[in-house]
């Protein structure tokens, strides 16, 4: 155990100064990102304001929060894509991977960990700059400021199991991108990334409830800006550790098997 958390360390650490070398294409690459929630919040809160000041439970300062702690949650979520992974196979670099001392599994979770510290880190300016425009409506409790440390953590373990789950299709086709962009547009509608759950039908909820979707984007979200009880937080965070551990086993046996299947091509 030991040497493997010195791994995680080391590498996290590499990935801190890798990343800190390249500022401005990560101030770039933030930027892009912050665009659609921006665009989100602009169209919600002005319909709120239209519908007499909220809308699906949430005020527009209660929106504005929303989207603005998205945009945080949004960057915690970013991992190896299954692009990458397609990307890799086909042009055969995974065989250098095999060779490492430790699975590509545990270096993805350590390298992008460790870049979550930088894009928090640039992300502090964005969002103070969004807060003075924008005026949030947001007053969380400290259960609900742990809570959400915990869960945006959770919900980056929870997503990297999902886009590594779908890279792992690699193995079996060569063309998987429309399988990728269906589980993506899946994501968009029940993960209250595209709106707050609560604007959805009650059975669309009831469906996104059982869906890893929402606790990766949605819950964590809430669990800083909604009114949510302690047994409500505690609550949800099982159901991240649920999603967690049933994840982490899907990707080991699906490994196993895809890894088998591999075969060295390439230009």
């Amino acid at each position: 155990m030991k040497p493997l958390v010195d791994f995680y360390l080391t590498n996290m650490k590499i990935a801190v100064m890798e990343q800190f070398q390249h500022r401005a294409q990560n101030y770039f690459y933030l930027t892009a990102r912050i665009v659609e929630p921006v665009i989100y919040l602009v169209v919600w809160t002005t319909i709120a304001r239209q519908q007499g000041g909220a809308i699906g439970g949430y005020t527009v300062g209660g929106l504005t929060a929303y989207y603005i702690v998205w945009t945080l949650v949004r960057q915690m979520n970013i991992g190896r894509t299954p692009y990458d992974w397609e990307h890799t196979l086909q042009d055969g670099w995974f065989a250098s991977h095999l060779m490492w001392p430790v699975s590509v599994l545990h270096h993805d979770l350590s390298y992008f960990g460790g870049w979550k510290f930088v894009q928090i880190l640039f992300w502090l300016p964005v969002a103070a700059i969004l807060t003075l425009v924008f005026r949030p409506n947001i007053h969380p409790t400290g259960w609900q400021v742990a809570a959400f440390f915990v869960a945006i953590w959770a919900a980056y373990f929870i997503r990297q199991m999902i886009l590594t789950f779908m890279g792992l299709i690699s193995f079996w086709t060569t063309r998987v991108t429309a399988i990728f962009d269906l589980v993506f547009a899946l994501e968009l509608i029940l993960s209250g990334r595209l709106v707050p759950m609560t604007f959805m039908p009650a059975w669309v909820q009831q469906l996104a409830f059982w869906m890893p979707f929402q606790w990766t984007f949605y819950f964590p979200i809430q669990a800083l800006v909604g009114n949510l009880a302690p047994a409500s937080l505690l609550s949800g965070l099982g159901m991240q550790l649920l999603w967690a551990v049933a994840g982490w086993l899907a990707v080991k046996a699906f490994w196993n098997l895809s890894v088998r299947r591999f075969t060295a091509v390439g230009n």
